[in-house]
């Protein structure tokens, strides 16, 4: 069964292209995992994959949309998945408006479980792009965990 998910907009204070170019490039997710958590994550231009729990959970990049979207899908989950980001203009030059898609084969189990969960999941990494972008933390962020300058 197909779950649909869109997660909550929100206004992001850096330019389109600029968020764009954070995302468009998968070793660029590595400095956002601690030090101590990175064994068994490796990362190229277009994959990251990661053991979790024994389980071999990658991610590839299938479409790049310059300055707008980057589509992302499955590449070796336990079920298919896609995910769109989308940086559109707010008409500000250094203001994006910035939101999340998902969608997943989930049977109904796994959708009863995970749905509001996932829905929960990205609207938090929305505000929690937004909260850096201002120079904020996210909200129940370990700052220590973190490069330093994050956030800033």
């Amino acid at each position: 069964m197909r779950t649909e998910i869109k997660s909550k907009h929100a206004v992001v204070s850096k330019a389109p292209y600029m968020l764009y170019m954070a995302f468009v490039d998968m070793r660029n997710f590595l400095q956002f995992v601690p030090e101590d958590k990175r064994q068994g994550i490796t990362a190229d231009y277009d994959t990251i994959t990661a053991v979790v729990q024994g389980f071999n959970i990658g991610v590839r990049i299938s479409e790049r949309v310059p300055y707008s979207r980057i589509d992302f899908v499955d590449n070796g989950a336990p079920f298919n998945f896609t995910v769109s980001m989308h940086f559109d203009s707010t008409g500000e030059p250094d203001k994006t408006d910035f939101s999340i898609e998902l969608s997943a084969d989930l049977n109904l189990m796994m959708k009863m479980m995970l749905g509001s969960k996932l829905q929960e999941g990205l609207d938090r990494m929305v505000d929690g792009l937004a909260a850096v972008s201002e120079g904020r933390m996210p909200e129940g962020i370990d700052p220590s965990m973190y490069p330093e300058g994050f956030g800033k």
